[in-house]
């Protein structure tokens, strides 16, 4: 054969050996072979042969037990688990829900439950938690006890997550953002946490940053419902037409099938104008059964239905709604109003909410301002429309919720008025009647208060008991004055006008006297300020500009003396001076 041949051959032949690299996940793949034709004591060997490549690997480790455990060499698979628990990897924490599995196993209960509950309270990722609920029956079946647990690792977030939708239905919203700032820091991926964080941060009208939370959901999960509606309705209340009205497309074509989300989407769109869509949905909650007796979702269906000019089913739906709730005061109220909502006379509810309108509230509270804090507590609707109204309503309103917030005088609500002092964009004259509430319930605190345009730190000047409410009469008398002064006093001056009348009616409560002349009293109170400010005063002056006698406005400030021995107090200051420290 001629050689050039010979050799050309022999380049063409294709090699007979076929090479292959003995090594961890070889020996893996040959005892996941031997498992699926049930051969354990080859897969054991090849598990073991795994573990010799790659002795720092948990996973071929803990391999290795589930097979001994199949085996039924319960002890021998724990002192793998052990080892890799002790020595490789004591971050492995489903080690001890294997242990508790072989100690079960073993009939050894008290050494399985000390197992499962350390699996249980150290494994962030849960994913035996179906498997451990199974174990932690039979061990309270066998050891005829409760397991003593006192957290599931893997459900923190969920946990956490339920409180904060507790406090968020009672209105707690400071809470409520704490804690669901805390369980999105630990768990970005809780989409469920940011839906409800942007829902808090609405509530206490950061609309800002309630619209960036919400876009981080829709960012992660486009078609989230709950995140949609809620953004609808940001976009409502921030006037952002342009951007509802994109929404509003997309919402209408969509119908979902849980009646959790037909609810939400109901009421979004019965929020932000869309009644017609927002009826067809109540009613097919209605219709459906699940929800026929909550008398909240039949009045809401009378809202949808009155703002169509449906006015025989909004009545139908309120009389329901009547029939199940007969403590409420809402479905009287409306079927009341419905003869003229017919005749034009009267607009059918604006909002969605499940109680009186808000200036129908103020009425009654005015009349009974004993039931303010109950009812807030009670009612988380009630307590975020105030909030709500205390950024977003106008001055009457807010005048109205600032009095009615120091009824209540609890930490949000106090947090919420020296948040309102320090906002450059509110009213200074506001202002003025937050820091006279948050002094009338007792807050001694230095208070941050943005006042024409800079911001000033008002002491305390005296202390004074908490008075339990607050008569539009006091207010009055304190209004006349500010008024006067506003051009001749500074800030800071004006406080301590406010905190001597709240000072006095502290002292004199409940014995207040009435205030038939609140402008000679007001005149007494500048009076007292003035002398307290060492600036030159004379009830001349007063009386030209208050409009009141001189003799009622020496009695007024006489009183005010007789109670808040101001006198005394600037004597025993004048004498203090006079000798100062060498």
């Amino acid at each position: 054969m001629n050689p050039r041949k010979r050799k050309q051959a022999a380049n063409t032949k294709r090699p007979k050996v076929i090479p292959f690299s003995l090594d961890a996940t070889f020996f893996f793949e040959r005892a996941v072979q031997s498992l699926d034709r049930f051969h354990y004591d080859k897969a054991l060997k090849y598990f073991r042969r795994a573990v010799e490549y790659e002795p720092d690997n948990p996973v071929n480790h803990c391999n290795m037990a589930g097979i001994l455990s199949e085996m039924g060499r319960y002890e021998e698979s724990n002192d793998v688990l052990r080892s890799v628990l002790d020595r490789i990897d004591p971050a492995m924490t489903e080690c001890y829900y294997y242990l508790a599995n072989n100690y079960a196993n073993m009939e050894l209960y008290e050494a399985a439950e000390d197992a499962l509950v350390r699996y249980l309270e150290t494994d962030a990722e849960g994913q035996f938690l179906d498997e451990a609920d199974e174990l932690l029956d039979l061990l309270h079946y066998e050891l005829n006890r409760p397991t003593k647990l006192s957290t599931i690792k893997s459900k923190e977030n969920v946990y956490a997550h339920d409180k904060a939708r507790e406090l968020l239905e009672a209105g707690r919203f400071a809470e409520a953002v704490r804690i669901l700032e805390e369980i999105i820091e630990r768990q970005p991926d809780f989409l469920a946490a940011r839906n409800n964080l942007g829902l808090a941060y609405y509530y206490m009208g950061l609309f800002d940053k309630s619209i960036q939370t919400i876009s981080a959901v829709l960012e992660a999960e486009p078609g989230n419902l709950h995140a949609l509606c809620n953004l609808a309705i940001f976009y409502q209340h921030s006037n952002q037409s342009p951007e509802l009205n994109g929404l509003l497309e997309l919402l209408r074509k969509t119908i979902p099938f849980h009646p959790e989300h037909v609810f939400k989407l109901a009421t979004t769109l019965g929020i932000v104008g869309e009644h017609e869509g927002a009826y067809r949905h109540f009613r097919r909650l209605l219709r459906t059964g699940e929800l026929s007796g909550e008398p909240s979702l039949h009045h809401f269906a009378a809202v949808a239905a009155a703002n169509i000019g449906r006015y025989d089913d909004a009545e139908r739906y309120w009389l329901q709604a009547q029939r199940l709730d007969s403590q409420s005061e809402v479905p009287p109220f409306y079927l009341k109003r419905l003869a003229l909502m017919r005749e034009g006379e009267c607009s059918p509810p604006a909002h969605y909410h499940y109680h009186l309108p808000f200036d129908e509230q103020f009425r009654k509270w005015e009349q009974s301002p004993e039931l303010v804090p109950g009812e807030m507590k009670q009612d988380p609707l009630i307590r975020s429309s105030f909030f709500w109204a205390l950024r977003h309503g106008d001055r009457r309103t807010k005048m109205q919720v600032i009095q009615a917030l120091g009824l209540v005088a609890d930490d949000e609500v106090i947090e919420a008025l020296k948040g309102f002092l320090a906002d450059p964009e509110e009213e200074d004259e506001l202002k003025r009647v937050a820091v006279l509430v948050l002094r009338s319930i007792g807050i001694q605190d230095p208070l941050n208060v943005a006042f024409g345009g800079r911001m000033l730190t008002l002491e305390p000047r005296r202390k004074s008991a908490r008075l339990p409410v607050w008569d539009s009469a006091w207010q009055s008398v304190l209004e006349i004055a500010m008024e006067q002064m506003a051009e001749r006093y500074d800030v800071v001056q004006q406080h301590d006008l406010m905190t001597l009348w709240v000072d006095y009616l502290s002292r004199v409560y409940p014995n207040v006297p009435k205030l038939h002349n609140a402008a000679g009293w007001a005149a007494a109170l500048e009076y007292w300020t003035a002398k307290m400010h060492r600036r030159i005063i004379t009830y001349a002056d007063l009386v030209s500009r208050y409009e009141a006698s001189q003799a009622s406005i020496s009695r007024y400030a006489n009183r005010i003396d007789e109670v808040c021995g101001i006198r005394e107090k600037l004597e025993l200051s004048m004498k203090l001076s006079a000798y100062p420290e060498n």
